[in-house]
């Protein structure tokens, strides 16, 4: 089968959707299909329009949508009218069996347009971009909205990350309540490297992510403070770059936790999995979380994990079982969860264990057999 998966970013951006791709990409040319990459570009971003990239080709696109300016609505229609060419160009010269959208923004809106025109199947992969995105831009964006409308109604399946990312999707953008089937993200069974991470604690409580408002480090951060008289040789180590790490890091100043909380700034794979095996706990504190691929890779480094109970992530970690799930904006909850696993490394062996157990549903072996009944389904 030859699929033309059509992910909202790809590498050399770093992020979920980008290596979802990847995975996903990786894992189906290895059961024999064809695959190419049709992904998004800015104009004058100097990346390559066509490439090949670790074995893949990779086309890009400027997936133009209007703005509220005159000159933007005015411009549109021969913005649009190029992207479609050269999709339709690509159309012809790779002859896809399927359209497969991951992650849905302007590339959503042509590949809905592109099904149309071409008459070839669509599928769309939701990963919570409706309710994570920095920006709020589905608040904001009228086209966007209008856009995702109009590509639920089109595409032939549509999946998504967890149950939580599908009903926002129908109590919002009109998905039906019968569409809609649920393929988890994955981990590889394995990480193949490891390289030191530059933590300088014995003892630590590990959470890494994007820094944003949503992630939630600040109450982890106040939940901390609360306990840090009573754990005394027990740092925190908040990994990861965004818009909020400086005002954590003079949050962290004002209570005087400098020399307890560490922030490394981002860490490569190889280092978020270093930082994992050797932490105490890895929390996920969340606002709202539509999956949180961080969990599986916490399961795989062999770390308990306290998650957020907002969003998605209760739909497999079992609580008490597999891990522990607490309200975060209950900082004094939160507080009394990672208390526990400090306290007792009884209850830390039986959460690792349990996430050990838990793990082999989410290899992409499996998952990547999940995704081929979705294709063989609309073709």
């Amino acid at each position: 089968m030859r699929i033309a998966l059509l992910p909202s970013a790809y590498a050399p951006a770093v992020g979920g959707v980008e290596v979802l791709t990847a995975r996903l990409a990786s894992h189906l040319v290895t059961r024999g299909h064809e695959v190419e990459i049709w992904t998004s570009r800015s104009a004058g971003d100097g990346l390559q329009i066509d490439e090949h990239f670790e074995g893949l080709r990779v086309r890009r696109f400027v997936f133009h949508l209007p703005r509220t300016t005159i000159g933007s609505l005015l411009s549109t229609p021969a913005k649009t009218l190029n992207t479609l060419r050269g999709l339709r160009r690509a159309v012809l010269d790779f002859r896809p069996d399927v359209l497969h959208v991951l992650c849905f923004s302007g590339n959503g809106a042509y590949a809905a347009a592109l099904s149309k025109l071409a008459g070839i199947p669509l599928v769309v992969t939701l990963q919570g971009e409706t309710v994570m995105d920095d920006q709020d831009i589905y608040t904001h964006s009228t086209a966007l909205r209008a856009s995702l409308r109009c590509g639920l109604r089109r595409a032939a399946r549509v999946t998504g990350c967890t149950s939580f990312v599908l009903d926002d999707a129908r109590h919002r953008f009109g998905l039906k309540k019968t569409d809609g089937v649920v393929i988890f993200n994955g981990v590889e069974s394995t990480q193949a490297d490891v390289v030191s991470s530059p933590i300088p604690f014995e003892r630590y409580v590990l959470a890494v992510g994007r820094v944003v408002h949503n992630k939630g480090f600040d109450l982890l951060l106040a939940a901390f403070r609360s306990l840090a008289d009573e754990f005394p040789d027990v740092g925190l180590v908040l990994g990861g770059e965004g818009s909020v790490r400086e005002s954590l890091i003079q949050q962290t100043a004002s209570m005087s936790l400098s020399r307890r909380v560490f922030f490394p700034g981002r860490l490569s794979q190889e280092e978020v999995f270093d930082a994992m095996r050797r932490a105490e706990a890895f929390v996920l504190p969340s606002r709202v979380e539509p999956f949180g691929i961080v969990v599986l890779e916490a399961w795989r480094a062999g770390v308990p994990v306290l998650v957020t109970s907002r969003g998605g992530v209760g739909e497999f970690v079992r609580n008490g079982v597999s891990g522990l799930v607490v309200d975060p904006f209950d900082v004094q909850s939160l507080a009394s969860s990672l208390r526990q696993l400090l306290n007792s490394a009884a209850l830390r062996t039986k959460l690792s264990q349990g996430g050990t157990a838990s793990l082999p549903r989410f290899y992409w072996s499996r998952l990547v057999r999940e995704y081929e009944d979705v294709y063989r389904s609309v073709t």
